[in-house]
């Protein structure tokens, strides 16, 4: 196998070894894409390069042009002549698409040969492993006489990005079923016992459950969406307390309705985090809102607010049913729920701990799960400690 060849060396002999439009104008493609930093142009060369006249020369890019490209481009490419690697870019070594001097994947070797052997640019969708992951790639095997390119892009994260989004369409539409199912089975049974007036009042009670359940739902759909959007978090300086206080307020009904007691702790009056006030106030009030739901009767919540270092920590500890530690792992998700039949009994969406993270992430901090089963749970939000308050500020 031939060792891998200086850039320069390679770019000069390929430049005069391999002349053909199908390669000068991929060359110029992958400039272009380099220069701008998408592959428009490279998907423009793949284009060209195709319909092109082989037989028809065209103008010869500058080699150190075509070496700069190639080795500043995201895309990973890898030359190839009777199977042996002759050049490689500083991305395929990154994206670990070259191992021990082969190529990573039997199906690569496949693509390679297939297109020298039909002289013709072959594509495929190849899976990488890459440790105890896998890494996706989209490969693109272009023919150049006794030379094949291989270009290797990484689709890892379009592909989970593809993947979260189909899994988030059909969790909201199997969510929004169960209420508007739910109303549409009520109404029906008022429709059949009008003459009943117990039963009119019970059935009505429940559809104004699923109604609430269901505005809950949307609501929290658009809070997500706003905060996975565009639109940058407003960053005043914030009083701690001040959205500690609100948070509590709002949990307090809910939680003396079943004897839960919350206890809070401020470890310094004054302490201040830059942000959004009522944003702030939601991630604490989720995270209380959890913690009442999953609590027994007659327990405690303790909120701790403290500094630690240049953080600002603040904590909701329970006394539930605990998390086990698989599930630690995946609360944060969207719709994920530790308990779906508690979920469903206190009308949770699960949203609110996915709401939570990201609000955490906009203000520059995050969210933790400390817990054990049968014990309870603590959540702490930490953030960058903020400036001083000016005379007026939340």
């Amino acid at each position: 196998m031939r060792g891998r060849l200086d850039a320069g060396l390679w770019g000069r002999s390929f430049a005069s070894s391999i002349v053909g439009v199908e390669v000068i104008v991929a060359g110029a493609g992958l400039v272009v894409a380099a220069a701008a930093g998408v592959a428009g142009g490279y998907a423009l060369a793949r284009r060209r390069a195709v319909v092109a006249d082989p037989g028809t020369p065209g103008p010869s890019a500058p080699a150190d042009v075509v070496d700069a490209a190639l080795a500043a481009t995201l895309t990973a490419v890898v030359i190839l002549e009777n199977d042996a690697i002759v050049w490689t870019n500083p991305a395929a070594a990154t994206m670990r698409v070259v191992r021990d001097g082969r190529l990573a994947s039997p199906e690569l070797e496949r693509l390679a040969r297939r297109a020298w052997r039909d002289q013709e640019p072959r594509e495929g969708d190849v899976d990488l492993p890459d440790g105890r992951e896998v890494r996706s790639v989209h490969v693109v095997a272009a023919p150049a006489g006794p030379r094949v390119a291989l270009l290797v892009d990484d689709t890892t994260e379009t592909r989970r990005v593809d993947a979260v989004r189909r899994d988030f369409v059909a969790n909201v539409s199997h969510e929004l079923k169960t209420p508007v199912g739910a109303m549409s089975l009520l109404a029906e049974a008022i429709q059949n016992c009008g003459d009943d007036p117990d039963a009119v009042r019970r059935f009505a009670d429940r559809m104004l459950l699923e109604s609430g359940r269901l505005s809950r739902l949307i609501q929290e759909l658009i809070d997500l969406s706003r905060l996975q959007g565009a639109e940058p978090t407003r960053q005043e300086p914030v009083l701690v307390r001040s959205f500690v206080d609100e948070a509590v307020d709002r949990a307090r009904l809910v939680a003396a309705a079943s004897g839960i007691e919350i206890v809070v702790r401020m470890g310094d009056p004054d302490l201040v985090v830059d942000g959004d006030a009522a944003q702030l106030c939601t991630a604490l009030s989720n995270l209380l809102d959890n913690a009442v739901a999953y609590s027994p009767p007659d327990t405690r919540i303790g909120v701790t607010a403290r500094r630690r270092g240049g953080d600002v920590e603040v904590s909701v500890t329970d006394q539930g049913i605990g998390i086990s530690p698989a599930d630690q792992d995946r609360v944060f998700e969207r719709f994920y729920r530790v308990d779906p039949a508690r979920s469903r009994e206190t009308g949770g969406t699960g949203l609110g701990l996915a709401i939570v993270k990201h609000i955490a992430g906009n203000h520059r901090g995050r969210v933790d799960v400390w817990s054990v089963e049968g014990t309870g749970s603590t959540f702490t939000l930490t953030f960058p400690a903020g400036t001083a308050v000016t005379e007026g500020a939340l």
